[in-house]
């Protein structure tokens, strides 16, 4: 059935309970495709390597997610996200981790939300203790934003249980308020996706967030249960088909602290869920209003159009990034968002499970998108279940590149079927112009791209001020990892972070367009994007030779800025309605050693 043909059904039609499909990894959508053949190699040179620094960093406490090796329900299996972040506005990342739980056995007493200061030498410190927000929680995904406008960024954590709104005092402390801010909702849910948007563009961060299903234990069989909950004839957890989907919601900003539930009113909550995990708001239509994309897993994924007005009208199959190009629901986990064409305009990669492809929506520039999967050359790898991803420029050459966390779902399943391991390596596609990738393979971008965990949610963000992007990752019942990104060559780059003054202060909906020689690119300031993650919120542009760049804004009550002839290899705030007001250059790391020259195995 093609997409037009599904234009033109029923209202609704895709709303109806699907049926459960016996030998479909106990519920997960995979079209099981062949990966299409790999072209030569470019032999082009990648600058760029990746080393795993997170223990000597500092980060060496584990992410408690579900019972090392076992699985019995879907919940212990999804993960949860990790958030870069300038908690005390000193100019340096600090970090967010996540954590889970687990439903049998001990649940170890470090199991809680960690928040790590920078010590701006490449280490960090574990400074939950006293933060107020070293919580034992079931957390999925975070989102970050000053949503009252003090300035500092505040977070917004969803979990299975309740949500939790932090916020952030000025002083290294959180306070929850989440009651007092009416968020709290009658029993529990598991909300997954949730962004900061300001919707209605009043200068007040608004608040997204969707539900990946309806968690019950005692309405879901556990593993071995139902025999229908196989992968090719081996027993796993069930779902997410055959489990009850629960609403989106969004929340309007009051600008006294509080929220009020207008999902019925905008729109929003009228529409069939899906299976929904990572949301991101940005301007897709380049009308100057944001619209929300939420990833959907083996269910049409969703695109909420902003109508100006208040409301929303769901768009997902007439925008063309509901279904695959086959009109297929697929998995979709992680969402990077980003100009991978240097055209203006803002496209969409989606991640989905092993069998299947990722998929690169190309935007014509008014909201519609066509399938570029084949054409950029990204249908050669299908092995992985794949989850955090970006489109970034790794290496500063001006071209954004991709890059993708894996790991399968079910620790259970290697030891009977080999084809299907528990931790596998993350994905590096460097973008090679016109529209085409190639996959690093062979240690290509450092020791640490070929690390095998299963992995989660990701940010990026430039860790130790350096003028590259750097890596963090959530592994499973591991330490998480942090790729610090060590470049050579001469390419130069910017680093924007905008500061709103009638628009919201985090200017969360901004675009930011950087003009450099031919080129012209588009970034968006987002508050979530991977997998249910935040990134550093300074969007990072490589210029390749280019010593100098404009900078278009339209910052988020759809207002134009230009600023002109902007020297590269430097780091500039941009302030709504009086252009730079902040410049800094960074240290450039001198060249490390050379990386082994045996890597690990893929």
């Amino acid at each position: 059935m093609t997409r037009r043909q599904l234009l033109s059904l029923p209202l609704g039609y895709l709303a109806l309970p699907e049926p459960r499909l016996p030998a479909q990894m106990g519920g997960m959508g995979s079209r099981s495709v062949t990966a299409a053949p790999r072209a030569k190699l470019s032999g082009k040179p990648w600058n760029a390597k990746f080393t795993n620094v997170a223990r000597q960093a500092g980060l060496r406490q584990p992410v408690v997610y579900g019972t090392p090796g076992h699985a019995d329900y879907l919940l212990e299996t999804m993960g949860c996200g990790v958030a870069f972040i300038d908690y005390d506005n000193d100019g340096w990342q600090d970090i967010i981790l996540l954590t889970g739980s687990r439903l049998t056995g001990d649940v170890p007493a470090d199991a809680i939300i960690r928040l790590y200061k920078n010590n701006r030498d490449g280490t960090f410190t574990d400074v939950t203790k006293g933060s107020g927000l070293g919580r034992a929680v079931w957390a999925a995904g975070i989102t970050v934003a000053d949503y009252d406008n003090d300035g500092f960024d505040d977070v917004f954590i969803t979990c299975w249980g309740q949500n939790i709104l932090f916020h952030n005092n000025g002083d290294g402390t959180f306070t929850d308020v989440t009651k007092p801010a009416g968020l709290l909702r009658p029993e529990s849910h598991y909300a997954t996706g949730c962004t900061w948007i300001d919707y209605d563009r009043d200068g007040k961060l608004d608040l997204f967030v969707c539900h990946y299903l309806v968690f019950d234990m005692e309405k879901i069989p556990a593993r071995l249960k139902d025999p229908n909950c196989n992968f090719h004839g081996l027993p796993i957890f069930c779902g997410p088909l055959g489990i009850a989907q629960d609403s989106c919601r969004l929340y309007h900003n009051n600008g006294d602290g509080t929220f009020t539930d207008v999902s019925e009113k905008s729109g929003v909550g009228a529409v069939p869920p899906g299976y929904g995990l990572t949301a991101t708001a940005a301007d897709f239509d380049n009308d100057g209003w944001p619209d929300i994309y939420v990833a959907c897993d083996t269910s049409p994924s969703l695109f909420f159009r902003n109508n100006h007005d208040g409301t929303f009208t769901e768009q997902g199959l007439e925008s063309g990034v509901a279904l695959s190009e086959d009109a297929k629901a697929q998995s979709g986990m992680g969402l990077g968002i980003g100009d991978y064409d240097n055209d203006g305009s803002l496209d969409i990669f989606k991640t989905h499970f092993s069998g299947d492809t990722a998929v690169l929506y190309k935007n014509n520039g008014k909201g519609s998108f066509r399938d570029a999967t084949a054409s950029a050359r990204l249908g050669v790898e299908t092995r992985f279940v794949c989850w955090g991803t970006g489109i970034v420029d790794l290496d500063n050459d001006g071209l954004p590149d991709l890059f993708t966390t894996t790991g399968m779902v079910s620790p259970e399943l290697e030891r009977q079927l080999p084809s299907a391991p528990y931790k596998t390596p993350n994905l590096l596609f460097r973008n090679l112009d016109e529209g085409r990738f190639e996959e690093l393979v062979n240690g290509e971008a450092g020791p640490g791209i070929g690390e095998r965990h299963s992995s989660r949610g990701l940010a990026f963000g430039d860790f130790d001020n350096d003028g590259d992007l750097d890596i963090l990752i959530v592994n499973l019942n591991e330490p998480p990892t942090l790729l610090r990104n060590d470049i050579t060559g001469t390419n130069h780059w910017i680093k924007v972070l905008l500061e709103g003054v009638q628009s919201n202060r985090s200017a969360i909906g901004a675009n930011v367009t950087a003009i450099y020689g031919a080129r012209r690119q588009v970034q968006a300031v987002l508050a979530q994007a991977s997998y249910l993650s935040a990134n550093d919120r300074r969007l990072h542009f490589g210029l390749g030779a280019e010593k100098k760049v404009t900078l278009n804004v339209r910052w988020p009550n759809g207002k134009d800025e230009t600023v002109a002839d902007v020297a590269a290899d430097q780091f500039v705030v941009i302030r709504e309605g009086s252009g730079i007001v902040k410049k800094q250059s960074f240290m450039r790391r001198p060249t490390p050693p050379a990386a082994p020259k045996n890597p690990p195995a893929r």
